[in-house]
């Protein structure tokens, strides 16, 4: 049963990751053209991408860790019957959310733009994840870092997706300086908490591929570990530099932003340069995708670190440059990780590699989604400077968008380049799954 249920969180990920990227294309293509698809609307086409690629990622590294804990841990659930329950509750409250949008009823915040109402599934759903997995690993003694990794994610979720709903308070909600405070703190360190689940995720598919349970318990690993929690407290200041918060706070963030992508990037360049190459050429394409999170760590870090000067800041906040630093993360890193932990699954449950026509599927779509992602993610930093510079200059709204709409318009169309590339990745995948239940199906 454990197979199964891990198998159907990949498949409503990858789901929820093409229905995100879906949306996202039609909101540029609605930025940069006011007219296309005016009856649906930008104001609902941009919560449904942002839901749904949230719900990729908590979706996919759920099912993941369902899957390691008993697969690879040596240690089995708790319970069988909670994942299931974890899974519907989560799916049938995403398709409600959705109907919300799509029949314009809102209510909330930022990436909880959904009636306040239907938070509590999902804090239902955290909780059976959390129970579950804490009285999973009760009795394990001498954790790898990646049990420390997803325990903090998990219990941290709960503490941001608490705090972001602290607007219904009204000490908070009526005052604009400690609610844009406390939403901006909320969400940068709701960021930090699935990085935790992500990035425990790559440390863990790493040990597997390479057969060497050290990557997990070195120094270097757990260092990665303590500044990954460090930025999950603190990190989240610099999206705040123009609020009347305390100087200690942006000093101590311009000091953590984002070090733990230099650890974790060191991790990965050494495990890629260890890999024997006998291993190395069932889980390719993990490994690929995981080499491509490496680069994509590389290009952002140097941003992150770029619009995290207060000095720099003034000019990139607000702008395309926020939602390139913001694109890098989910899409170039986040995603790049959780593929290769959805195709590493699918590799283990089928026990067989794709076959050569799917590969060849998967490769050219690896290399379109890179190649398109790299130019939307160049696009946005350009019309980004852009208009930070003509802001600062005072220049009209309108001529500003005039200016910089050339550079959107390649963003917009890069996006979809970016939706083509996945959905070649993801095809496989969801034949593996078909076929792997077909089978299971005829020998039942």
């Amino acid at each position: 049963m454990k197979k199964e249920i891990s198998i159907a969180f990949i498949f409503f990920a990858l789901m929820a990751l093409l229905g995100g990227m879906l949306f996202g294309c039609l909101g540029a293509l609605q930025f940069i053209y006011p007219g296309f698809l005016a009856e649906l609307g930008f104001e609902r086409v941009r919560p449904l991408h942002v839901s749904f690629v949230v719900a990729w990622i908590f979706l996919s590294a759920a099912g993941g860790i369902y899957y390691y804990l008993p697969e690879h841990a040596g240690k089995r659930l708790y319970s069988d019957k909670l994942p299931k329950l974890h899974l519907w509750l989560f799916v049938l409250t995403g398709l409600l959310i959705a109907a919300c949008y799509f029949m314009g009823k809102f209510g909330g915040r930022e990436y909880w733009e959904f009636p306040p109402v239907l938070s509590i599934p999902i804090f239902i759903t955290w909780a059976l994840f959390g129970w579950n997995y804490f009285r999973t690993v009760a009795n394990v003694r001498d954790w790898p870092v990646y049990l420390w990794m997803w325990a903090t994610g998990i219990v941290f979720f709960f503490l941001t997706f608490a705090e972001a709903h602290l607007w219904l308070i009204p000490y908070f909600g009526k005052s604009i300086v400690r609610d844009l405070t406390v939403q901006w703190k909320a969400y940068g360190a709701l960021v930090g908490s699935w990085n935790m689940l992500v990035y425990g995720t790559a440390l863990f598919i790493m040990e597997r591929i390479k057969g060497d349970r050290s990557v997990s318990r070195s120094r270097m690993a757990f260092l990665m570990y303590f500044l990954g929690f460090a930025n999950l407290l603190f990190g989240w200041a610099h999206h705040i530099y123009i609020v009347p918060a305390a100087k200690w706070i942006r000093i101590l963030s311009y000091a953590m932003s984002m070090t733990e992508l230099l650890i974790l990037a060191r991790i990965i360049w050494n495990w890629k340069h260890s890999l024997d190459e006998a291993k190395k050429h069932f889980y390719l394409m993990p490994a690929r995708f995981l080499s491509a999170a490496d680069f994509w760590i590389g290009l952002n870090l140097a941003l992150a670190l770029a619009i995290s000067v207060p000095a720099i800041n003034i000019y990139t906040h607000g702008t395309h440059i926020t939602v390139a630093h913001a694109m890098g993360s989910t899409i170039g890193i986040n995603t790049m990780i959780l593929l290769a932990s959805c195709i590493f699954i699918t590799l283990q449950v089928t026990g067989r590699n794709f076959s050569p026509a799917d590969q060849r599927m998967l490769s050219s779509g690896f290399w379109l989604t890179g190649l398109a992602l790299f130019i939307f993610w160049l696009s946005l930093i350009l019309a980004g400077t852009r208009k930070g510079f003509l802001t600062v200059e005072g220049k009209a709204f309108s001529e500003i968008m005039e200016q910089i709409h050339p550079w959107l318009t390649v963003f917009a169309f890069s996006g979809l380049g970016v939706l083509v590339g996945l959905i070649m990745v993801t095809v496989p995948v969801f034949r593996a799954i078909t076929r792997y239940y077909l089978h299971r199906q005829r020998k039942g």
